[in-house]
């Protein structure tokens, strides 16, 4: 991460970005490969697409898929629960191997 850095990237795979303070609409945010521009506002510490993200594709973040677009969404667009859906704590979404491990 750069000195006045406006995002930070976790792992080269991610197709988010991290916002360090409050972005802007219009606003220019430099990250590897490019510049995205921010197409709403966003609060520090939310996500912003580095790149479209297809409806049913996953958000990845450290790395890792923390979600799947529930839309598509457009990069420089806020990504946060109104357009992703996450996997994570969905007890409705488990499942039982044959030992009564959840998996």
């Amino acid at each position: 991460m750069s000195a006045g850095a406006k995002v930070i990237v976790i792992s080269a795979r991610d197709n988010v970005a991290t916002a360090l303070e409050a972005l802007s609409p219009g606003q220019s945010i430099d990250v590897i490969g490019g510049t995205v521009v921010v197409r709403e506002a966003i609060a520090n510490g939310h996500k912003v697409a580095l790149s479209r993200i297809a409806a049913g594709d996953p958000v990845l973040k450290y790395g890792n898929p923390i979600g799947t677009a529930s839309v598509d969404i457009e990069a420089g667009a806020h990504v946060h629960v109104h357009n992703v859906a996450s996997a994570r704590g969905r007890g409705d979404l488990m499942s039982i191997d044959g030992t009564g491990r959840v998996v």
